[in-house]
């Protein structure tokens, strides 16, 4: 075993069972310092890779977990107890917020090679992220070219933003770019996640002397999941919003500056009809509006998504670039992509790491490997299409950049590909 080194590597358990409790000191001995936390206290904790025993109510309530990975930045592995029937979208579950997976009770030398691997991969993303964040924005396909559009128009402006869109979809990453094409730039960015704490918190952290309205003076303030603010922080918010100034409970007045962007579900708008969200913010909200359209929808951006993480992982880490088989790329053309760009990012990562030096598998980025059936028959001109719809995907994950070389590829003059383009609607 080797000597654990003068920095070690720090490990977060959260909501351990007796047999994680034991199995501590094994990975204390192998250079992890470790500490365990309810999932409640684990927000404020610092680490470098987390552990979950995933329970039941964490399935039943799930944002608890989502919000602590989402915020964490790193790495996760699920836990799971020995049940019959696994739960109702426990697998799509894990595939999106999980780097993977383990049985309980575990096998500690494969748990000691899983978080290796992981501490690995998450400091890829750390230096990833260190480079930027455009690459969710890339795309070719006409949602994100519309998306940009959106953007360069938007940006500039000081009226706030609606940001719609699913989970893992982008919107803080949208609403880091309003904030990087607005004259706010030099001024600071500030998130803040509506539905995480109890009201008198919630409003305490965003009404506060030192609290989010007031650190984004002069900048920008990212309202995340603003449909769970609660009804009273709304109103207020409202006040503060219409009135430019921040009154304080001992009668201090803090002018106020601020460019307020958030993000919802679609059905904001019902919120106001069933009386849960309060209609004059929703009116002030609604402004502008700006909508992220879903992965499962940008089908010609998942292979150039995918080549672009599988090569920023292969270059910082000092490897050959891999490459994905094609039961790889077909597994991932058929899979629906519950958390868009964050889940396509993750099982890339996942890919990459149990991969190695050969071909990214189905099975390596947590997909189910199944040949092209019956399933998908159909007249000779569904295969045509299909086919021809594939060939453009292909060049675009190849050749995104020099839409000639694209074109020559395939054998069609330019104008002849960009019209296939947008006959299928790919760009």
């Amino acid at each position: 075993m080797e000597a654990p080194s003068a920095a070690p590597r720090r490990l977060l358990v959260v909501d351990p069972c007796d047999h994680c409790r034991r199995i501590l000191p094994h990975l204390e001995e192998a250079g992890w310092s470790v500490s365990s936390q309810s999932l409640d206290q684990a927000l404020a904790a610092s680490y470098d890779i987390g552990l979950l025993r995933l329970r039941s109510e964490h399935l039943e309530r799930p944002e608890g977990v989502k919000h602590l990975i989402s915020r964490s930045g790193t790495e996760w592995i699920a836990l799971i107890d020995p049940v019959g029937e696994p739960a109702d979208g426990i697998e799509e579950f894990i595939g999106e917020w999980f780097f993977d997976a383990l049985i309980l009770p575990v096998d500690l030398p494969r748990l000691q090679g899983l978080l290796g691997r992981a501490f690995g991969i998450a400091r890829l993303r750390g230096i990833g992220n260190r480079r930027g964040d455009q690459h969710e924005l890339l795309g070719q396909s006409r949602p994100l070219r519309d998306l940009r559009k959106q953007l360069a128009r938007l940006g500039p402006s000081e009226k706030p933003v609606l940001i719609c869109g699913e989970s893992g979809s982008g919107k803080e990453l949208v609403a880091r770019t309003l904030h990087r094409m607005s004259r706010r730039v030099a001024g600071p960015f500030v998130s803040f996640s509506c539905g995480v704490l109890p009201d008198g918190e919630t409003a305490n952290l965003l009404f506060g002397h030192q609290g989010k309205l007031a650190s984004a003076n002069g900048g920008t303030l990212f309202l995340d999941a603003i449909h769970e603010l609660p009804s009273g922080s709304q109103e207020r918010l409202l006040t503060c919003l219409r009135g430019k100034s921040l009154h304080y409970a001992d009668g201090e007045v803090l002018p106020l500056d601020v460019r307020v962007l958030a993000s919802a579900r679609d059905e904001l708008a019902e919120l106001v009809e069933q009386g849960r969200f309060h209609p004059g913010l929703y009116q002030w909200l609604e402004q502008h509006r700006l909508v992220i359209t879903p992965l499962r929808k940008r089908q010609g951006d998942i292979a150039l998504l995918a080549g672009y993480f599988v090569d920023l992982y292969s270059l910082e880490a000092g490897r050959r670039p891999s490459h994905f088989s094609e039961e790889a790329l077909a597994a991932m053309a058929r899979h629906r992509w519950p958390g868009n760009v964050r889940e396509l990012a993750s099982r890339v990562r996942r890919g990459y790491a149990l991969a190695q030096n050969g071909p990214i598998e189905a099975d390596d980025l947590g997909l189910k490997s199944a040949p092209v059936d019956g399933a998908l028959l159909g007249t000779l001109e569904d295969y045509k299409r299909r086919a021809e719809y594939q060939a453009l995907c292909d060049a675009l994950a190849h050749y995104s950049s020099n839409l000639s070389l694209a074109a020559k590829v395939l054998g069609v003059s330019r104008p002849t590909f960009y019209r296939l383009l947008h006959k299928h609607q790919l760009l």
